[in-house]
């Protein structure tokens, strides 16, 4: 049985980029902070690759 595959090629792309600019110490958030935190730096890759239209999973709903 085949698996789907979660994140397209370019998301995966955008994501490696992202914690590339993390682990040099360059990844900045929005609000100008320097991102320390690895689960923030991946988050942001995501966020990125969903703006571009890049396959990645539908945001999940926060039960409230």
């Amino acid at each position: 049985m085949a698996d789907k595959k979660k994140y397209g090629d370019k998301a995966q792309e955008k994501i490696g980029e992202v914690m590339h600019e993390f682990k040099e110490g360059k990844l900045k958030s929005s609000s100008g902070d320097k991102v320390t935190d690895r689960k923030q730096a991946v988050a942001i890759g995501i966020s990125e690759a969903r703006e571009e239209g890049d396959k990645v999973p539908p945001k999940k709903d926060s039960k409230k």
